[in-house]
């Protein structure tokens, strides 16, 4: 039943309801005991905002709250409770497998409600899965959903090879294993533990211990929202000294019960991981939580791999696994933290402590150059908009109605455009007397400092000047310093001038760039990084202190600096400036506000209007510098900076870029976070590159580049191929985004203890809509004369509210022939193409109501997968006419480009067996162009009369997967043993995090290699192919993991048949590698009845076929028949013959 290996764990793992848990203090609590709050800051400056999470008060719970946890036993009594190390907090014990293992888990339930167990990572039956939800299934296979209070169940959990580490991914996977009868309220009352699964010959027989590495850490990284918890009732209860005067709807009250936590320690007070130089570490993390959980790990003075890519910081989403490999090498004590601003304030942070275990002491050897800087931090009076006018519309950006007003108009309670800022200024010599003046190259540079270069085997010194009026510093992330240079504010019993530069002093800093740092074979030859100031990390960013920083290969840079092999460098920061944050915002209030003592600095929308969505400081079109010939090579380093709501995906429409050999056109960025990419741009013209989402574009985080022909012929490609024309209409109609409510009704009914999430969007009342919305779709017709809709097969009914699925070979041409069949103007446009009409501007024209327009979209070779990528890579398309309003609206679709020769005559793929296109979106319907009439039509209301309170506006948030919510997406069907493509499409705004779980399958995605995971993160601009063998029969969850998105009903089910169930559609692919899929129902949509033939049912074309092979077997079969009759006739005649020689004649008479 199980494959063969070792029957590794029968782990005895109970599930109680701990008295307490504190949140700060390194230690367990007994019912019996004082609770005394442990506090140990490792910032100097964190107290101020501390007492909210940790002071008990008439309406604080405080740092203790009770919390229901995994705990692991000897044996079958319960009694003996196997330690762990304390730095794994309130998660459960560590389950270790090797690929071919089997895990076997005893559950016993100790708590007062029920619970489950469900893994990451493994294969699992039905009745192993651990997960409450209307999956079809009954009697046994639901005893594993649920383990009531004082029952036991058994879960077993075999490590398959199909979820083994991928050749590139580390030894040993990073998974979890957590309760899912409610799985954003169990994991918040604290129910999750880490699960690593092995490449063969990495653990010990008993117990499991790893072989390959000197120590391993696992730490979860999440908003802790006790708010979710099952027992914030009774926390409140046992810990708030005035229980009676709570409201638990207060948003101060629940601010203060979301803990961010490391392994459920904050402020410092995750107990220290102790490590040896020279120790091979490997970091296990992972992050569990909702729409504000990202999170950008920074492990302070150590580099390490991920994906085998050189870095110091990662990207931690809901349900994000990485394990990292780390020599440490830099002795003292070091911080991880989050990155992110307002989790870093919050608490996120911990230290780890690489000890000179030995007498030797790690000295990096350095044979390359030193290379000096002089820098100082100056204040400068900063204007985000120097050219007076939003270069997208033409229109000042002070105009009335627009959408540059907020930010720019300055009045009696408004600051305007300029800032009073402070930035990294670069000066010649260590007198500090003479600027470096930027050359037209940097011009775009803005509000950066200057770019800081080197290369492997060099030494950086930075000679700092504190020339403005605070305490301000200079700290690198990529390079290798010692504690005489590090920047940092921790308290870690150092002395640490650098890390305080008062105004008017000086401080030279000395980093080396050791092979240790070095990047990897396959990264690309230079590294972005970032530096900045660290005193008050928020504040000092915030106010401009930040400059992009390149760590190189040996070889790479000329004697001037610049890349080898490399036309343009351009560097961009994007970022939300926060100028309520700014050390300056008492004085931009003072100078630049007409009535300053009129200003209330915590009014919604003055504190809007100083949040500057910019791009190196430069918003709607003001950034100067980006020209590039047509042709040249261009390298962009792009950094990420800021606070929860900076997730932004960075387009460039009418260009591809290159990375780790995908092609993209756009590319996420979180805080702390630096990318390095490439572009060749093909075509002259003004370009555009933006954020794309959407609250960030209309803000003004958009730019323009020019690309001028320099004389450069064009690089022709071979002559375009086929060319695919269809014939789309935009068409407005009544959307439902959920026509059966049974999920949450038959979920409700399997866990009568829990709550029902749903009826906020999906019930109909005097206040909310419901499910039903007026919508705008594309919509495929057969022809031009747009009469007759061409109908859907049922492979293509999963698309649901997307247009076509539009496919096409590089080198081919798409003809959109677009009818206007809604009542206000719309387009048509495509990430990732060549869009022929849309001029030098890329301006995408517009589709009047009724009018009929054609759209032409080439696809050279840079449209089209990459050497890492896919066979197919997706796109998406949509309308431009208002990008946010026309998307809310319902207008999207798929486009997939794939590589030649994969495309069979009739435009399907020919290399796997089944595909589907999910878009996840939270379709904001309050920002549809139809919500007015929504307003009428449902809720019999004069909508300029309507109020929209907060309810109402939450209600109409659909959190769709193709525009399904709740389970109503259908279609998603496949058999066993085939391969299947998922082409995953990532749209929307700041919540707009998806990470996308498969229950029971896991997958390759590809980056530059291929890599395992059960889970996709999904981002606005990020389109992903995913390549998943499915091979568990079974109807299985898939869903987003982000704790909102599960209840606000992003699920939905896929079903793998076994072949023999004969229900699927017949593969189009043809491989000699596998043995077909039993045919069964038609792949077009055409034949509609089967023939009963030799006791199976088949479609008439497989009828047919195997009439075919019978009969050509026949035939061959009477052939040989007949051969082998000549045959055997011959050879008697041949025996007669001789007998006739020898005896015919008659000797005897002679």
């Amino acid at each position: 039943m199980y494959p063969k290996g070792r029957m590794l764990l029968q782990e005895k793992v109970s599930l109680k309801t701990s008295v307490c848990s504190d949140m700060t203090a390194p230690r367990a609590l007994a019912e019996s005991e004082k609770l005394h709050p442990v506090s140990v800051f490792v910032l100097c400056h964190s107290s101020r905002l501390a007492t909210l999470f940790l002071e008990r008060g008439p309406n604080r719970i405080g740092n203790v709250y009770k919390k229901a946890i995994y705990r692991q036993y000897t044996d079958e009594t319960y009694s003996k409770e196997i330690p762990k190390p304390p730095w794994l907090g309130f998660l459960g014990p560590i389950l270790r497998a090797e690929v071919d293992d089997v895990i076997v888990i005893h559950l016993k339930n100790f708590a007062s409600r029920p619970y489950s167990l469900h893994p990451h990572g493994v294969f699992y039956t039905k009745d192993s899965e651990g997960a409450l939800y209307p999956d079809g299934t009954s009697g046994k296979n639901k005893f594993d959903d649920m383990v009531a209070p004082g029952k036991n169940y058994t879960y077993v959990w075999p490590a398959r090879e199909e979820y083994a580490p991928a050749f590139a991914d580390a030894n040993c996977l990073t998974w979890v294993y957590h309760s899912h009868i409610d799985a954003p309220k169990d994991i918040c009352s604290g129910l999750i533990g880490p699960l690593l699964v092995c490449k063969k010959g990495i653990l010990t027989n008993n117990p499991a211990i790893r072989t390959d590495v000197n120590k391993e850490f696992i730490v979860m990284f999440t908003l802790v929202d006790e708010n979710q918890s099952w027992y914030l009732d009774e926390n409140i209860r046992n810990f708030c000294t005035a229980p009676g005067t709570v409201d638990k709807g207060d948003a101060v009250f629940q601010r203060s019960n979301k803990m961010h936590a490391l392994n459920g320690y904050l402020f410092g007070n995750f107990p220290e991981p102790e490590i040896c130089t020279g120790d091979s570490v490997s970091w296990h993390l992972f992050g569990m939580g909702n729409e504000i959980d990202i999170h950008s790990i920074y492990f302070y003075g150590n580099t390490f791999l991920s994906r085998g890519h050189r870095t110091d910081t990662v990207n931690l989403f809901p349900a994000t696994f990485l394990t990292l490999e780390m020599i440490a090498e830099n002795a003292g004590k070091w911080m991880i933290t989050c990155q992110v601003s307002d989790h870093l304030q919050a608490g996120m942070l911990g230290q780890y402590n690489v000890r000179t275990c030995t007498n030797d002491i790690y000295q990096p050897t350095l044979k390359g150059r030193e290379r000096s800087y002089f820098i100082a931090a100056e204040k400068v009076l900063w204007n985000y908009g120097p050219q007076g006018y939003n270069k997208y519309s033409g229109l000042p950006l002070n105009a009335t109605g627009s959408e540059s007003e907020p930010f720019f108009t300055q009045g009696e309670t408004r600051i305007g455009g300029k800032y009073w800022k402070v930035q990294y200024v670069e000066y010649i010599d260590a007198t500090f007397t003479r600027r470096k003046s930027r050359s037209e190259a940097e011009s775009h540079l803005g509000i950066l400092g200057p770019v800081i270069k080197a290369e492997v085997g060099d030494t950086i010194t930075v000679t700092f000047a504190n020339k403005a009026d605070r305490v301000y510093s200079f700290l690198p992330h990529g390079v290798f310093y010692n504690k005489a240079s590090d920047a940092a504010p921790n308290l870690d019993g150092f002395q640490k001038m650098g890390a305080h530069v008062k105004p008017g002093d000086k401080f030279t800093y000395r980093w080396m760039v050791p092979e240790s740092v070095s990047p990897t074979v396959d990264d690309p030859s230079c590294l972005t990084y970032m530096y900045f100031s660290a005193v008050d990390p928020i504040k000092d960013t915030s106010s401009g202190l930040v400059g992009p920083l390149l760590i190189c290969k040996r070889n790479t840079l000329k004697d001037d600096g610049t890349q080898k092999g490399i036309d343009k460098e351009f560097y961009l920061l994007f970022t939300v400036f926060d100028e309520n944050l700014s050390q300056y915002l008492d004085e931009n209030i003072r100078k630049f506000t007409w009535r300053p003592f009129g200003v209330d600095k915590e009014d919604k929308d003055f504190v809007k209007s100083n949040r500057m969505h910019a791009i190196n400081g430069y918003m709607f079109g003001n950034q100067p510098g980006l020209d590039m010939c047509k042709g040249d090579k261009v390298s962009w380093h792009m950094i990420g900076m800021g606070t929860d709501t900076d997730m932004h995906g960075v387009y460039f429409p009418g260009n591809t870029i290159h990375r780790r050999g995908t092609h993209k056109d756009t590319l996420a960025l979180f805080p702390h976070m630096a990318t390095t990419a490439f572009m060749q741009p093909d075509r002259a013209g003004i370009f555009k590159v933006f954020c794309s989402t959407m609250d960030h574009f209309t803000r003004g985080m958009k730019q323009m580049y020019e690309v001028s022909g320099c004389g450069n012929m064009a690089v022709l490609e071979k002559p375009y191929g086929m060319i695919r024309t269809f014939y789309i209409a935009a068409e407005e109609l009544e959307w439902d985004y959920a026509p059966n409510k049974n999920w949450e009704t038959e979920k409700h009914h399997l866990d009568a203890g829990g709550e029902r999430h749903g009826d906020i969007f999906m019930n109909r009342t005097e206040n909310w809509i419901g499910s039903q919305y007026k919508k705008a779709i594309y919509r495929e017709y057969t022809n031009a004369e747009f009469v007759e809709i061409k109908a859907r097969s049922p492979r293509e009914q999963h698309l649901e509210i997307l247009g076509p699925l539009i496919r096409a070979e590089v080198g081919d041409t798409i003809l959109i022939v677009f009818k206007n069949k809604a009542t206000r103007p719309y387009s048509i446009s495509a990430h990732g193409v060549e869009d022929v009409i849309s001029g030098e501007k890329f301006a995408v024209p517009i589709t009047m109501p009724g009018e009929v327009k054609t759209y032409q979209w080439n696809i050279p070779k840079r449209s089209g997968p990459g050497p890492s990528d896919p066979n197919c890579i997706p796109w998406a398309y949509y309308s431009t006419a208002n990008f946010v309003k026309d998307t809310y609206s319902g207008l999207m679709g798929p486009l997939i480009t794939c590589r030649e020769g994969v495309l069979n005559e009739k435009g399907l793929r020919s290399d796997i067996d089944y595909e589907f296109a999910l878009l996840f979106l939270v379709f904001n319907e309050n920002k549809s162009w139809y919500l007015d009439e929504n307003i009428k039509k449902y809720l019999n209301k004069d909508p300029r009369k309507f109020k929209h309170t907060d309810d109402f506006v939450e209600s109409n948030k659909m959190h769709a997967i193709n525009g399904k919510i709740f389970g109503n997406l259908h279609g998603l069907i496949m058999n066993e043993n085939t391969m299947t493509n998922w082409y995953l499409l990532g749209i929307g705004n700041e919540i707009d995090i998806h990470t996308v779980h498969f229950h029971a399958e896991s997958f390759l995605f590809k980056s530059d290699k291929s890599f395992r995971e059960d889970v996709y993160d999904l981002f606005p601009g990020t389109f992903q192919t995913i390549e998943l063998i499915a091979d568990h029969p079974g109807t299985w969850l898939l869903h987003c993991h982000v704790t909102d998105h599960i209840h606000a009903g992003m699920e939905t089910t896929y079903t793998v048949f076994r072949n023999l169930d004969n229900r699927i559609p017949y593969s189009t692919k043809t491989s000699p590698k596998k043995e077909p899929v039993s045919p069964t129902a038609p792949t077009d949509g055409i034949d509609k009845e089967n023939i009963h033939f030799f006791g199976k049912d088949l479609a008439p074309r497989a009828a047919k076929a195997a009439l075919v092979i019978l009969f050509t077997i026949g035939l061959l079969l009477s052939l040989v028949v007949i051969a082998l009759f000549l045959i055997l006739r011959s050879l008697r005649n041949r025996m007669a013959y001789r007998a006739i020689q020898t005896c015919a004649l008659p000797t005897d008479a002679l």
